[in-house]
């Protein structure tokens, strides 16, 4: 196989991020959705280097770094296997290609979507503000029986936005919290009745969206495809 033909590991150049850094990605993605799975051996440095369109000095310092993190091992005089304890995900590749479809959708690229993942995981854990629905502040004075209305209302309002990305997986049938025909200034009690009803809603639209995503999984993604595409002409 020479370089110019498509392989699962062939790198682009122009992209801003370095080529080493890809390969490291990809050879990532290919063992944790299990296309490379446990205890199968990985291209020899020479002939990865060749696949990739980089030096094989690049190949050793990926793979070196892969088996520091106990994602392969080398074995002298045989190669570079797939460590026996890493356990795939084929759900991740569904989940990931749903995420690519809707960025999409809404006119975003990867590198969008990618950049912000990224962004939203590297945030300090006390930037994040969320407290669980079950953690509320005693209630002792009026001041206080405000904040936690104000709260209540927050915890709403972020169920509200998280159920909005699941209206595809909402059942017909789902519980609903009683609504008051005259205008009034909700009460504790009703606020946390909205917030229990929204979690009970949420809690079932992610669970039809996990067993969609499963089985989603179930047919192969494009590393899959690309995968049994690049193996059926070796």
């Amino acid at each position: 196989m020479t370089q110019s033909e498509a392989t699962p590991f062939l790198l682009d150049p122009d992209d801003e991020l370095p080529l080493g850094l890809q390969l490291s990605w990809r050879l990532r993605a290919l063992i944790r959705t299990g296309e490379l799975g446990a205890g199968e051996r990985l291209p020899s440095f020479r002939r990865l280097a060749e696949w990739a369109g980089v030096n094989v000095g690049t190949v050793r310092a990926v793979y070196e770094a892969l088996e520091e993190e106990g994602l392969v091992v080398s074995r002298h005089g045989q190669g570079t296997f797939v460590a026996e304890g890493v356990e795939a995900a084929p759900e991740l590749e569904a989940i990931t290609t749903d995420a690519l479809r809707r960025a999409q959708e809404a006119g975003f690229g990867p590198r969008d979507l990618a950049v912000v993942a990224m962004a939203c995981a590297g945030l300090p854990a006390e930037l994040n503000d969320e407290a669980p629905p079950d953690e509320l502040p005693n209630i002792s004075t009026e001041s206080e029986a405000i904040e936690v209305r104000q709260e209540l209302r927050r915890q709403i309002a972020r169920l509200e936005a998280e159920l909005a990305s699941y209206t595809a997986h909402l059942a017909a049938e789902l519980p609903t919290a009683p609504r008051r025909a005259v205008a009034h200034v909700a009460g504790v009690e009703e606020l946390e009745q909205t917030r229990d009803t929204l979690i009970a809603q949420l809690a079932a639209a992610q669970r039809e969206s996990q067993q969609e995503v499963r089985r989603r999984a179930a047919d192969r993604g494009p590393l899959g495809r690309a995968m049994s595409r690049w193996r059926a002409k070796r």
